[in-house]
């Protein structure tokens, strides 16, 4: 299979310097770091609600304290200049959306191909409204085999982490995403009125079978 996708860059988002930062970041703006580090070496890990920039000025010491040794998809505008240079070497990848299907395979095939690697997605796709949430973190995990990781940012209480549940690919969609909107929905973006509504983006995987459910603690395989 050709793609046009780079390789995995090597990330440094779990550096103990980092960490520190992070977590005097947190401390200073009066946030607080939620959750464990997922016991799994290779997982997807989605977070939401995304309605600002600010979100990655959140999430890297979320991340960074949590010790996610994580790669993470960006939209691929971002990646020019010092900003792109700083999303790399941390182990971002630009990700041009118009090539959703080649970035699904190429991502499964990294997964299958290492013992340990995570990757970072925000389901939204963009910090403006969107009728409903890209699809492709759960056709990577379907595909891969492994489980996706729920992480999450609220302003109103001003907490960032991992939740408790994990997705592992099911099948039906409808029911999964109900109970997605069911734990997201309790969480507030910086802008809210940016928040898309948790439904899948049919046009995104067409013709794609398969998607995630969910449970209290973790979803099995039906």
């Amino acid at each position: 299979m050709t793609s046009n996708l780079p390789e995995v860059p090597k990330s440094r988002m779990a550096d103990p310097f980092l960490a520190r930062i992070g977590g005097l970041v947190y401390r200073w703006l009066g946030w607080t770091c939620v959750g464990e580090t997922p016991p799994y070496p290779k997982y997807v890990i989605i977070v939401a609600p995304h309605t600002s920039n600010w979100d990655a000025f959140y999430l890297i010491p979320a991340a960074s304290q949590l010790k996610l040794d994580m790669n993470f998809f960006g939209k691929h505008t971002l990646f020019h200049g010092p900003l792109g240079w700083f999303l790399r070497s941390i182990g971002g990848i630009p990700l041009d959306r118009s090539r959703q299907q080649s970035f699904v395979s190429q991502a499964a095939e990294w997964f299958k191909a290492r013992e340990k690697l995570v990757i970072g997605v925000a389901p939204e796709g963009t910090r403006r409204w969107s009728p409903g949430w890209k699809t492709g973190f759960y056709y990577i995990a379907l595909q891969a085999g492994v489980p996706v990781v729920l992480a999450y940012l609220d302003y109103a209480r001003k907490e960032g982490g991992i939740l408790p549940e994990v997705l592992f690919p099911s099948g039906d969609i409808d029911r999964d995403f109900e109970r997605l909107r069911e734990i997201y929905s309790k969480f507030t973006g910086y802008r809210p009125a940016n928040a898309a509504p948790i439904v899948p983006l049919r046009s995104a995987g067409a013709g794609v079978p398969g998607s995630v459910t969910v449970t209290e603690s973790r979803i099995g395989t039906s």
